[in-house]
């Protein structure tokens, strides 16, 4: 079959946000796909057996459903912390759940005692205690952080107790069942600290840390210490949970023959801990049949930053630093330096890629000169854009987001480009530069009447922009979109967060002009 036919996929599918197990409810992390979503792009490009690649994996959503899917799946990502989630979760070597039960209870027998009597000690009793465990260096935090060393994140209490449960895990002889305790008590570090901040008017259990939600280490203004015990043993139901419905997955499948395939982690995982940049010496060239990523946004997230708590207790080494695709962080990468790592990143999924192959990137930011970045990195390389689409109902909902829906303009889009058997030649629609308004006439009456989002619109303009060689023009703010947009009889609703067409001053209009 040449997979050049391959219908593309061209609509928005609506994320199902609580679906698997697996994914949510197991580690926060700082951003994730929905796991429908990343599914149903696998079963569209790739086939039982392909390899599939996601260059910057994340929290792994890609590489989990791909070994489901009965692909091979290469994850790769520069942080380990996003590597040790990915790998503890994909695992499919656990006869069942029960083992792990056991090795829960076994921590239990090391250190539940202890742990009790940490959440009830007084402080000269909690020094003590401190004195007695094992703990990481005192190191020092990002500059942006609110607490200066890393035991500042952490309560006395919180601290011993943690320690106690983790030198508990670390006792536990079967690598496997370690994995996915350790799994359990880091998702407990992101609860058991300062920076977690409890919901209103909700359990104080029901919240989160402003590592996850704002991507800072803001310390919260009240501390919350929750039951560190109950907090661990309900962190552990989540990975149990998880477990099961991966494990019930792999028996299904390999006692029907459902992925055409025998479902083993072990031999169709692989993880790297790579420049996203320089993969093809470790791949090879024209060795990948699908990619699904989703490259960092910019500056929006520091990840490696953000990652210390994890990546320092957990004893991990984080190498390539100054790699890292992002804007700013610690180390104050440029905006050319991301521009670059971005284009070569891209580049180098081409060549990773084989002939007559799918690459899909997800891809959200308001300077649409990264965009210009992608897509420019693709037609160098001869590829296609086969689609590019909105995914409405997952916009980044950021605080600022939240106090500014209306100026909020690039969306997240999905792009997908097709690698032909010979590279492609692009002929643009033309040489000359179309203005913003111009762009925006040609765009507008395709768009519903009854409503559209900011995003949804500039991914469009966006799109067009590039084909005609005019990206610089949509170098707008978000006040000129909107009075564009009133000028041209549309109004926005505050309520539903869309920009819907003015029936009564289109009726005005109409009433005048027949006088």
């Amino acid at each position: 079959m040449n997979r050049g036919d391959i219908e593309p996929i061209l609509r928005d599918i609506p994320a199902a946000r609580q679906e698997a197990a697996r994914h949510y409810g197991v580690h926060p992390y700082f951003t994730r796909r929905p796991s429908n979503v990343v599914r149903a792009y696998i079963q569209q490009y790739s086939e039982a057996g392909d390899v599939v690649l996601d260059p910057f994996g994340g929290s792994g959503v890609t590489a989990v459903e791909a070994v489901l899917l009965g692909r091979r799946a290469i994850h790769n990502d520069l942080n380990p912390f996003a590597n040790f989630i990915t790998a503890v979760i994909a695992d499919t070597s656990l006869d069942s759940t029960v083992q792990l039960r056991e090795a829960f209870r076994r921590v239990g027998e090391r250190c539940y005692s202890k742990v009790r009597a940490v959440e009830r000690a007084t402080d000269s009793e909690l020094e003590q205690f401190l004195s007695g465990v094992s703990l990481p260096e005192n190191i020092r935090l990002p500059r942006s952080s609110d607490a200066e060393f890393f035991y500042d994140v952490f309560t006395p209490r919180q601290l011993a107790g943690l320690a106690l449960i983790k030198s508990a895990i670390d006792a536990e002889p079967t690598e496997n069942l370690r994995e996915s305790l350790l799994l359990a008590w880091s998702a407990s570090v992101a609860k058991l600290n300062k920076t977690f901040l409890s919901a209103k008017g909700r359990v104080p259990s029901r919240g989160g840390s402003s590592i996850f939600s704002i991507y800072r280490y803001k310390l919260a203004s009240e501390t919350v210490e929750l039951p560190i015990w109950e907090t661990f043993k309900g962190r552990f139901a989540n990975v149990v949970a998880a477990k099961n419905e991966i494990l019930r997955i792999r028996d299904y499948s390999n006692i029907t023959g459902a992925t055409q395939g025998h479902i083993d982690s072990r031999k169709q995982l692989t993880i790297l801990s790579q420049d996203a940049a320089s993969l093809t010496g470790r791949i090879g060239k024209a060795s990948v049949d699908y990619i699904f990523t989703d490259p960092p946004y910019g500056g929006h997230i520091a990840y490696l930053d953000l990652s210390i708590l994890w990546n320092h207790w957990l004893g991990f080494s984080v190498k390539n630093a100054d790699a890292e695709t992002i804007v700013g962080g610690e180390l104050r990468l440029s905006q050319d330096h991301y521009r670059a790592k971005l284009r070569a990143s891209i580049r180098e999924c081409f060549e990773l890629l084989r002939p007559d192959r799918w690459l899909t990137v997800v891809f959200q930011h308001w300077d649409v000169s990264y965009f210009q970045v992608i897509l420019d990195a693709v037609e160098e390389e001869g590829g296609i854009l086969k689609a590019a689409i909105t995914h409405d109902k997952d916009v980044i909902w950021s605080m600022h987001k939240k106090k500014n829906v209306e100026s909020v303009l690039g969306g997240e889009m999905l792009l997908t480009f097709y690698k032909p058997k010979e590279p492609a030649r692009l002929i643009r629609e033309g040489n000359k530069s179309i203005s913003f308004e111009e762009l925006l006439d040609e765009y507008l009456p395709g768009l519903p009447a009854t409503g559209f989002r900011t995003e949804s619109l500039f991914n469009k303009l966006t799109i067009g922009a590039w084909k005609n060689q005019s990206l610089q023009n949509l170098a707008v703010d978000a006040e000129r979109v909107g009075q564009a947009l009133r000028q041209r009889g549309w109004e926005y609703d505050f309520q539903q967060h869309i920009w819907r067409k003015n029936t009564s001053a289109a009726t005005s209009e109409l009433a005048l002009a027949d006088r």
